[in-house]
């Protein structure tokens, strides 16, 4: 199933394509929905928001529950061994399968897991405060060539290794401070506490309003809202945070659950009038769904291109 990236379009496709499915299937009781993030925050909002629209749309019953840390690795192992007859799911990031998973060395690789459906991609951009003064990547970079440092906040163990390689590549020294979420990134960018950082969506409403800037893009394409601003290829960097929420199971799933589950999410995402399509469209642009065996190779080739990143950044 192909990658749909503008909502009037999907809204068409996945109207039918969910009908279908959810001829041949229907949840045999409540799904309990765990959630990779913490509570209160914007992912955690989007996952709550997908299962209240999927309850109106289709009268599915959903239980949700925080299974936080380690990057969704603790939710992947919670989740590992439970029923896979849909009634058990997670949302978490692309990154739980792939580099968190490589990471954690856990004796599960994404192949243990049944990938079901992303609702929108990150807008990974490297990100300063209006006030402090940089318009361009070019601006941070001459103050570290004068002697200033700086605070470069991430919020996994990828994104630390990423602004590694881009301070060895832009041959400057980055101050790698790792906080627990893209919140936290904000609020000390915004304090005055970092100098710069990594967010992931979260800056759009202070882009928009001009408290912040985006300076460069940490994915394999131009921002939505910064689209001049160069990408870390641009940069001299040969990896990226091209990243997605993602829903995902137990593995061994059937497929028409799995296919039922996904044109169901893909659904109420990419439909005018859906509260989570609301949020995702505010938050990251537009819904950006992948599905299925593709998402399943999506997220398997991320796994395998995350132990070449670990090998540079250990260089």
């Amino acid at each position: 199933m192909k990658r749909i990236l503008k909502a009037a379009v999907a809204a068409v496709g996945f109207a039918s394509l969910a009908t279908s499915a959810l001829a041949e299937w229907t949840p045999p009781g409540p799904i309990k929905l765990m959630i990779a993030f913490a509570a209160g925050g914007g992912a955690d909002t989007q996952a709550r928001l997908v299962a209240e629209d999927l309850e109106a749309k289709f009268g599915w019953k959903f239980i949700p529950e925080q299974v936080t840390g380690k990057g969704g690795m603790n939710m992947a192992m919670a989740m590992k061994d439970m029923p896979a007859d849909g009634t058990v799911i997670g949302m978490g990031a692309s990154e739980t399968l792939g580099y968190n998973m490589r990471v954690a060395n856990a004796g599960v690789a994404p192949s243990d897991f049944t990938a079901i459906a992303t609702t929108a991609s990150f807008q990974m951009g490297v990100v300063s405060a209006t006030a402090k003064g940089w318009k361009t990547w070019d601006d941070l970079k001459a103050a570290a060539e004068a002697g200033e440092t700086i605070r470069f906040g991430v919020m996994s163990p990828k994104l630390a290794d990423l602004a590694y390689l881009l301070g060895k590549a832009q041959g400057i020294d980055l101050n790698i401070v790792q906080v627990r979420g893209g919140k936290d990134v904000l609020n000390g960018v915004m304090a005055g506490d970092m100098d710069v950082g990594f967010m992931a969506g979260i800056q759009a409403k202070g882009v928009a309003s001009g408290d912040l800037v985006e300076l460069a893009s940490g994915l394999s394409k131009p921002l939505k809202h910064a689209p001049d601003a160069p990408t870390l290829a641009d940069l001299g960097v040969d990896f990226n945070a091209d990243g997605y929420f993602t829903f995902f199971g137990p593995g061994g799933m059937p497929a028409e659950a799995r296919d039922a589950i996904a044109a169901a999410i893909a659904e109420v995402v990419t439909t005018d009038g859906m509260k989570s399509n609301g949020m995702v469209t505010k938050a990251f642009g537009a819904p950006d769904v992948v599905t299925g065996a593709t998402l399943q190779t999506l997220v398997e080739a991320e796994y395998e291109a995350a132990g070449k990143l670990l090998e540079a950044a250990s260089e």
